[in-house]
């Protein structure tokens, strides 16, 4: 949990980063770590976290400081771990790097390799792509959406909400990558 607290945000203006609902933070946290995250790392190697729970004050301060930070609404049962959503859901967001695929991205690789690779695998809600080593927003949500976004060329919606394209085979989008690796129970 003490990777997910961590805040530049909190740190530079001097926000405490503290769950409101620390069981509820900590139980959404765990599903995003057990179900997306570790399987990833065990499959990619180490992955680096660099934005995962904030406050609604630190979110706040974020927001209104233009840090690229959303209202706290929109980011409850996202960056807000221990806020459930509009519709009482819960869910959690983290913005990663995983160096073994910025190292193929900086080489030419297509940030949609990685989208299609955790989208055929992974138990994801959505996904935000930037273009600073093909770093990306992922969330667990207890309803998900199925959906990914990008930055980075082509920009817009690769896959929307029970749309077809997330449906087919996307195998040839990621040919030499790893199996996944399941973590040990």
């Amino acid at each position: 949990m003490r990777d997910f607290l961590y805040s530049e945000i909190a740190n530079f203006y001097g926000v405490p980063n503290i769950p409101d609902d620390p069981d509820l933070a900590i139980e959404t946290c765990s599903r995003l770590c057990e179900e997306v995250l570790e399987p990833l790392n065990d499959t990619f190697g180490r992955i680096s976290i660099f934005s995962g729970y904030r406050s609604p004050d630190v979110n706040q301060t974020g927001n209104e400081n233009k840090l690229r930070c959303a209202s706290n609404e929109a980011n409850y049962a996202g960056h807000i771990f221990d806020y459930r959503d509009g519709d009482g859901c819960k869910g959690a967001t983290v913005s990663v790097v995983i160096p073994w695929f910025a190292d193929r991205y900086e080489q030419g690789e297509d940030w949609r390799a990685m989208a299609w690779w955790i989208h055929d695998h992974l138990p994801y809600s959505d996904m935000c792509f930037f273009p600073k080593l093909a770093a990306f927003n992922i969330s667990w949500h207890e309803r998900p959406k199925r959906e990914i976004y990008s930055f980075i060329d082509p920009k817009g919606f690769l896959v929307r909400e029970r749309d077809e394209e997330g449906e087919k085979d996307h195998g040839e989008w990621y040919r030499d990558f790893p199996s996944l690796k399941q973590p040990p129970c």
